[in-house]
């Protein structure tokens, strides 16, 4: 009898599920695995922090420039840089603080909440620096808190205060992001870099532009550092955009005013009785 060939399922062809051909697939499953995940956790909403993957808490900022401080210059060009570097990442330490305590806070009020479905949960991108630390905050006040992690070349992990159940790996960003802007209710957006000011401008434009139709507050953490890094003033002179749309960002410069605009923002806008009994996302993709 002639032995029957093992046909290979198309659904378990890893060759075709990892070519260009198997795309749609693969961008399908980045949308449907999270939703069966949020579901089954019951998690309606989301307050998301932006911010840089690079800054350190300020223990690890104050190791970090005592070792330098004790190590010898001569031999490394570099190690003015690295000096100043290091100094600078004890100075931006406090923002890493700040993110730990303002998420700690919104964890502990919306744990507080009377409903049955997790309301506005923490989510970052899941790697370190802000991102850890909003995760930290929400593991110190007990409650789960969801990372959306990134496959990229230089290999950004998922740090270990994200929910194991809550912990996601995406390779392709806009399926990243759509899950970021879908159910954040409040974004905060610390200092950051290229990533942060990505992140920032994508969802600002979706308000802009009536993309994003739900009411979401965007709240910008330190007014100083943002109007350092980007001249808003210059874009509203020249014409490129009008007064009125700095209306849809709120500049916040503490943890107790940044708590208390989100809380009470969210309790005049998204705590109405029609979501007490809401238990999942609904997707509505028109």
């Amino acid at each position: 009898m002639k032995k029957k060939d093992n046909v290979v399922k198309a659904y378990q062809n890893d060759n075709f599920l990892n070519s260009s051909d198997g795309r749609i697939v693969r961008m399908l499953s980045e949308f449907l695995e999270p939703q069966s995940r949020f579901r089954k956790q019951k998690i309606v909403d989301t307050i998301v922090f932006f911010g840089s993957a690079r800054l350190k808490s300020k223990k690890d900022a104050a190791t970090e420039l005592n070792k330098f401080k004790s190590m010898d210059a001569n031999g490394d060009p570099d190690f003015a840089e690295k000096l100043r570097v290091a100094q600078h990442h004890l100075k931006m330490s406090k923002y890493y603080e700040d993110a730990v305590q303002l998420s700690k806070k919104l964890t502990e009020w919306s744990l507080n909440l009377k409903t049955k479905a997790n309301r506005f949960t923490i989510c970052t991108g899941g790697g370190p620096g802000i991102m850890e630390a909003a995760n930290k905050g929400a593991k110190l006040a007990g409650g789960k808190s969801i990372g959306l992690n990134i496959s990229i070349p230089f290999e950004q992990f998922v740090n270990r205060f994200v929910h194991k159940s809550l912990s996601f790996e995406f390779h392709y960003f806009f399926m990243r992001k759509f899950w970021f802007a879908y159910l954040a209710k409040t974004l905060v957006v610390f200092p950051g870099g290229f990533g942060t000011m990505d992140e920032f401008f994508e969802i600002l434009t979706l308000i802009q532009t009536g993309k994003i139709k739900k009411k979401m507050l965007l709240i910008v953490y330190n007014e100083n550092y943002w109007r350092s890094i980007i001249n808003f003033e210059g874009l509203i002179e020249n014409g490129v955009i009008n007064q009125k749309d700095m209306d849809y960002i709120t500049f916040c410069d503490n943890v107790d005013d940044t708590f208390k605009t989100i809380t009470k923002y969210l309790d005049s806008y998204h705590l109405v009785s029609k979501w007490k009994e809401e238990v999942e996302p609904k997707l509505h993709l028109t």
